[in-house]
């Protein structure tokens, strides 16, 4: 299994510049507010605007197009410290910078990467990315959106849903079908702007957390892309999502790891506070030794993350490591954030107190971007085949 090997101290301090920086814009913009926006399921776009100014919308992207021009490293920070105050808001920092973001820089043209990334960078851009269908979740092979080719254009016709900014995207990459269902390499990627005809917003999904991170359907209704908005070549759609999906979970591992360690020090803060029989619960064992458990979890989850980002700054395939990182940090992130509300007791049930966030946020961490299950063919498939 390949390691990583140690960070250099430029990458340190950029690491901690950035971790100041962003808990100082939590401090003043988020956390003030995000218990309203979670209540309201308000995706906040003027905030999230503000954070594309101090460059977290686009930490990946060379400074050319616009952006921070950063590594991994500060990437999985910035949305480490954004989740630990509130996991929708890293989450739709990812999403933004990982998938839509992402797979422009990564499989776009020049002339799409000079049009498309400095709005993305910058914020005044927001995109989605759509791969997932009603009916197609992991089958993604046998999707029901298919674009065809018409002169000059191609007619995209179908529906996406769960999509993170699926109705406040400006733009967004979608993979649709171009060949004929079940078959391979029968997928393209096209870069779809808001005002191309027939791009009409969908539900927004009701959600149990993350819930000031926009989740809704896009649908296509003989919707006309320019045919320079292919991104590559026809059917090579599902080889750069699976690359695309790889830094993205990485994202997702980095979220995990946020929650967990919000839910960690909120556990601490209060079990210091909270006196019972004359002394605070934190004296007691049962309290401690969880505290204990919980705090390896995340230090072990950052680890694995951290480890995926150094192997991705280095170009190395992060197939089996990205997933690994996914699989652990999202599973302790439900873990820390159940034992962080047994903590806080019968306040870890009231939306008085934190606890009860980490908790519903958490679990969205199992699911988005692979599942759990998803993590483990993929890791399984990697070690067997070799």
């Amino acid at each position: 299994m390949s390691t990583a090997t140690t960070q250099p101290e430029e990458v340190n301090e950029n690491k901690e510049m950035i971790a100041q920086m962003v808990r100082d814009f939590c401090a003043k913009e988020i956390e003030p507010n995000k218990m309203k926006w979670d209540e309201s399921q308000e995706f906040p776009i003027e905030t999230f605007r503000k954070m594309g100014e101090l460059g977290l919308l686009g930490v990946l992207v060379p400074q050319e197009y616009g952006g921070a021009g950063f590594g991994y490293h500060e990437y999985v920070t910035a949305i480490i410290e954004l989740s630990k105050v509130d996991g929708s808001i890293g989450l739709s920092m990812a999403a933004h910078n990982s998938l839509c973001t992402g797979h422009i820089l990564q499989h776009g043209s020049q002339e799409q990467k000079k049009k498309y990334l400095p709005k993305l960078a910058t914020g005044e851009w927001i995109g989605a990315w759509g791969l997932t269908e009603p009916n197609t979740g992991s089958d993604a092979g046998n999707m029901k959106t298919v674009a065809e080719k018409d002169g000059d254009e191609w007619v995209l016709n179908g529906a996406k849903n769960f999509i993170t900014h699926g109705n406040s995207g400006n733009v967004a990459v979608v993979i649709a079908r171009t060949g004929e269902a079940g078959k391979s390499r029968n997928a393209s990627a096209f870069i779809v702007e808001r005002t191309n005809p027939g791009f009409k917003q969908g539900r927004k999904e009701d959600k149990l957390g993350m819930r000031a991170s926009e989740t809704s359907e896009m649908i296509f209704e003989d919707c006309r892309i320019p045919s320079e908005n292919l991104i590559g070549e026809v059917g090579q759609g599902f080889v750069q999502a699976l690359k695309v999906l790889d830094g993205g979970r990485i994202s997702i591992a980095a979220l995990g790891c946020g929650i967990a360690e919000g839910a960690l020090e909120a556990a601490i803060a209060y079990s210091k506070e909270r006196e019972q029989f004359g002394k605070p619960i934190s004296a007691f064992q049962g309290i401690s030794f969880k505290i204990a458990d919980m705090a390896m979890k995340v230090e072990a989850a950052k680890l694995l993350t951290y480890q995926s980002a150094e192997l991705k700054n280095q170009g190395k395939d992060v197939n089996r490591e990205s997933a690994m990182a996914k699989l652990y940090s999202s599973e302790i992130a439900v873990e820390v954030a159940n034992d962080g509300v047994q903590i806080f007791g019968g306040y870890g049930y009231t939306k008085d107190y934190p606890a009860e966030k980490y908790y519903r946020d958490a679990k969205l961490c199992t699911i988005g971007e692979g599942t759990s299950e998803i993590q483990k063919v993929v890791i399984a498939r990697t070690l067997l085949n070799q």
